[in-house]
Parts: structure tokens; sequence; C-alpha cells
């Protein structure tokens, strides 16, 4: 996430452009089912992540019925162990007994394992009529210091006695509380017990194609602030940190 935030022309056309092209090809080649793989961090987007990510899913979501296509999209929470997880890092610093690093005490993630993202996409490219997002029910957000001084403890360790804990501030574009849902996204359940379904508001195809060229454009001139002009513009909810 914050290499996206340092470089938001490399979102756009890797989570933006990229999915257009994708979903091209796939309209243009026969494909039967897509599954986007989206994030929590697109719901009420901060970040050029999650908004860039929102983006892809406006996209996914009004394209059904052009093409004997189904287009779906699934939010993850962070999935442990994948690139970047915080768990190999604070492995890594526990077993070098350097200080565990934890943004804020105070924030919080969902997670979930890689079996649960696996069969996750692979129980939605099956059960989806098309348009919908899917989100596993992953619980309760877990503290990322509770986790932190868990495995600090699983080590046979004592936290802050024989491994300090230091919090370095939030990333930029960073949020305390990922979100699963925006507020009147219509969530319901579906016929397996850990899968919830949201059926987005489709777009006007040709409104929103036209709004992505243009911040398709914005990223080619490395304009940042124009960047995240066009994005506001194509979800009001979006609130970049300043």
């Amino acid at each position: 996430m914050p290499l996206q935030e340092c470089n938001p022309w490399e979102a756009v056309l890797n989570n933006v452009r990229g999915t257009r092209n994708l979903v091209t090809i796939a309209n243009e080649t026969g494909v039967e089912r897509f599954v986007l793989i989206s994030t929590d961090k697109a719901v009420r987007p901060t970040n050029i992540m999650g908004g860039t990510k929102r983006v892809a899913e406006m996209l996914v979501e009004c394209m059904n019925g052009r093409s004997g296509c189904l287009f779906m999209a699934v939010r993850f929470g962070n999935v442990l162990g994948s690139s970047g997880s915080v768990i190999p890092i604070f492995e890594q610093q526990i077993a070098a007994r350097l200080p565990v690093t934890v943004t804020h005490p105070e924030v919080t993630r969902f997670f979930m394992s890689t079996a649960e993202a696996a069969q996750l996409i692979l129980q939605v490219g099956a059960m989806a009529e098309g348009g919908e997002i899917f989100i596993l029910d992953m619980g309760r957000p877990v503290k990322i210091v509770d986790m932190a001084r868990d495995l600090i403890r699983l080590h046979g360790l004592k936290p802050e006695q024989d491994v300090p804990i230091r919090f370095v501030g939030l990333r930029p574009g960073e949020k305390l509380y990922e979100e699963l849902i925006t507020e009147g996204e219509g969530i319901v359940p579906t016929t397996h017990e850990k899968i919830r379904v949201i059926r987005g508001r489709q777009r006007d195809f040709a409104v929103l194609n036209g709004q992505i060229d243009a911040l398709i454009q914005a990223a080619l001139t490395y304009d940042v602030d124009v960047i995240k002009a066009k994005l506001k513009e194509l979800m009001p909810e979006y609130s970049p940190q300043k």
C-alpha cells in the first residue's frame, strides 16, 4: 500500500487500466467467469490503493450482460502469510530480538488464511450470478498490538521485557480501522454460511468508461492532485488524507 500511495500513477495503471484490459480480453475470448480480487480498503477509501480498487469494482459491477461472461468481485481482508503481511515481519523481528514495530496501539485489521482466500475465490466463482461483491465473514477485527504480544509469547518470550514493542505511526493513507461494507450497501447472506454478498449499484457503462479514461490520462501526467481529483469524481466517498 505505501508504494501505491507514493506512486499513485502506477496504482491507476495497474489496478484500473490493468483491470479494464483484462475485462476486455475476457469479453473477447469467451471467458465464462471473471473474479476480481479486491480489498476491504476499497470501502470508504482513504488511500490510493483502496480508491483504485474501488474503481475496479465499479467496472466489474457494470460489465454483466455485455457478453456471456459473468463478472464478480471478492473483498479480502489481510491474508495471513501473504506478501507484505505483518506476521512474517514480526517473526523476523522477534527472532533477531529487535523491537516489534506496530503502527499504532489502536490499529485493527481483518484477517483470513490463505486457504480461506483460495476457497472464497473458488466458491464465489461457482455461486455467482454476475455483478456481485462477495465478502467472507472474518469475525471480529484483530488488534495488531495484541497479535504482536501473542507472537512474542509463542516464542517463549515476554513482551516489553525480552522483546520491546515500538509504535512507529500510521503510514500515509492508512486507517486505524478497516471496514467490509459502506453504509447503504445492501448486504445479504448466501447459501454458504460464511459468505455474504453485496449487489452493487450499476453505473452507466459509457459514463464510467469516460471517467476511467480521464483518470488514466491523469495518471500518465504523473500529477498526484489531478489523479486524486479524478478519483473523487468517480466516488464522492473517497477521502484522501492530506
